[in-house]
């Protein structure tokens, strides 16, 4: 199994159009258990995005049966998102096309494509992180450390060096883009891994600041928002079990 979802898969201005489409069309509908995994990061771009959705959160192993059953799931995998009257499927597909409808996915295919590669080197940490604890215990500490040593030496100094070259308040363009919203997300989860890995990036600090004042970030990351808490032992143990993991 690779990440949590079964069968699961291989992670400036904005112009909101959210009020009337959302209206018309219902709010996008979330599909996945309760627990971060490879939603977190819809999650994340949907709030940022200022689009209100609702989640369906799979419980039991029977609900998982009935979503296969049901042929909602193209590939038998979650996360799953209805929205504008599509099932989608494949997290970044889901990504992309929530970037694409809300303006966050830069102003050419210039920027498009180094959006692209900045959230997939993102991608790469986050899914060393995301799988962690499966790991096995004998092998956890070893991980940790490497996550910790790619964190500090390959991928951050990546992202300090690219606002430091261009000195604005964004990673493309000047612009709030899907990939500030992505870093800002990373950069927490980091910290949650260790405070300390952030201590020698000024600027990506300085960016985290800034992304989470924005109010619908900032909304996001308040108690009681749709923003999942890291995954401990009893949600590894529930996910195994809907999903049915030994």
């Amino acid at each position: 199994m690779r990440g949590w979802h079964g069968a699961a898969e291989p992670p400036g201005r904005v112009t909101l159009i959210r009020n009337s489409e959302t209206t018309m069309a219902g709010k996008p509908k979330l599909h996945y258990f309760n627990g971060r995994g490879r939603m977190e990061s819809i999650r994340w771009l949907l709030a940022a995005a200022g689009v209100e959705f609702e989640e369906k959160f799979i419980e039991t192993p029977e609900d998982w049966d009935k979503l296969r059953n049901d042929g909602c799931l193209m590939f038998q995998q979650v996360p799953m998102v209805e929205m504008d009257g599509m099932k989608l499927v494949q997290t970044r597909a889901i990504l992309n096309y929530i970037a694409t409808k809300y303006n966050l996915y830069g102003k050419d295919i210039k920027e498009r494509a180094l959006i692209d590669m900045y959230t997939e080197g993102m991608a790469d940490l986050n899914e060393m992180i995301i799988v962690l604890p499966l790991c096995p215990p004998d092998q956890k500490d070893a991980k940790i450390a490497l996550i910790k040593e790619r964190t500090t030496d390959r991928y951050l100094p990546v992202f300090e060096k690219v606002l430091k070259s261009h000195g604005q308040d964004y990673l493309v363009g000047n612009t709030l883009s899907r990939a500030d919203i992505h870093l800002v997300e990373l950069l927490y989860i980091v910290e949650e891994l260790d405070p300390s890995l952030l201590a020698n990036f000024p600027l990506l600090k300085a960016l985290k600041t800034r992304i989470s004042n924005l109010p619908t970030v900032k909304k996001f990351l308040q108690p009681g928002s749709p923003r999942k808490p890291p995954i401990d032992e009893k949600s590894l143990e529930q996910a195994k079990k809907i999903f049915r993991i030994k």
